[in-house]
């Protein structure tokens, strides 16, 4: 029995359990991390070689059709059928729409391979607000005209980074801002400086995060969507490449029915970390 009644998790004892029982779960999670990292790896390297191949064939299928569209509209051309021009305009949409299926299968492999080394000739100097807006174009398309986009860009400095890196981290927190916008709704990102670092807020206006989930929002494989829609990996990886990558910090606050703010915070000059 504790001494005067004490409940056990206040006794020194109790504290060294529970400090442990945290040391466990803390080497748990790390080591379900390096399996992951170590099966996507392997992953990736089975996808790229397929999918280089399909976007290389499909780059050449586009430079021919424009070739055949323009040796049909030569005056006295042979075949005057318009069906003929109609058939090779539905076979380069649809090429188009195969192109832009590659590309976004493209960036998840890129987001997987943060898992891995970075390469060190990556890290240089680049303007923050020129990625945040690449960012916004890919994520155009969760938004499309139902999502109000606002930027309120303060002055930066020039940001020693791994840029594409950094890329996936905006992209992956405004597809999220926009899958938790349900019908219309509004996404501001904001920037400014903070002592030594950047600071980039994306906000939303979506459901926000129920209070049981909000600490699990960066462990690996959790998600709140369904199935097929989330992988559970988005939060995680951006989290390793903030932190572990670039020796910043990345955090939220939230309230349910009102919105989401994330925070993501990079210092000017890369801070050496422990992270691989």
């Amino acid at each position: 029995m504790p001494e005067g009644n004490e409940p056990a998790h206040r006794t020194p004892e109790g504290r060294l359990r529970t400090e442990l029982d945290e040391a466990n779960r803390r080497v748990a999670e790390l080591y379900k991390l390096a399996s992951l990292g170590r099966l996507l790896a392997s992953v990736v390297h089975e996808i790229n070689t397929p999918i280089s191949s399909i976007f290389t064939n499909n780059e050449v299928v586009l430079r021919s059709l424009e070739k055949l569209r323009a040796l049909l509209a030569k005056p006295g051309n042979a075949v005057s059928d318009p069906k003929v021009s109609e058939i090779v305009e539905t076979i380069q949409s649809v090429s188009l729409v195969d192109k832009i299926a590659c590309e976004r299968i493209s960036s998840v492999i890129r987001s997987l391979r943060t898992f891995s080394r970075v390469d060190e000739s990556d890290l240089r100097k680049v303007d923050l607000h020129e990625i945040l807006r690449d960012s916004l174009k890919l994520g155009s398309c969760e938004f499309r005209r139902r999502v109000q986009v606002e930027t309120e860009f303060g002055e930066l400095p020039l940001v020693e980074c791994y840029p594409h890196l950094l890329n996936q981290v905006f992209i992956n927190l405004l597809i999220n801002a926009g899958q938790a916008i349900e019908g219309e709704g509004k996404v501001t990102v904001k920037t400014s400086m903070e002592g030594d670092q950047v600071h980039v807020a994306i906000a939303d206006t979506g459901c926000g995060i129920k209070p049981e989930d909000r600490p699990k929002i960066f462990a690996p494989g959790f998600t709140t969507k369904p199935l097929g829609v989330g992988t559970g990996l988005g939060l995680a990886i951006s989290r390793k490449i903030v932190v572990e990558t670039h020796g910043g910090s990345i955090d939220f606050e939230t309230q349910e029915g009102v919105g989401t703010t994330f925070h993501v915070r990079i210092p000017v000059r890369r801070r050496e970390t422990g992270g691989s």
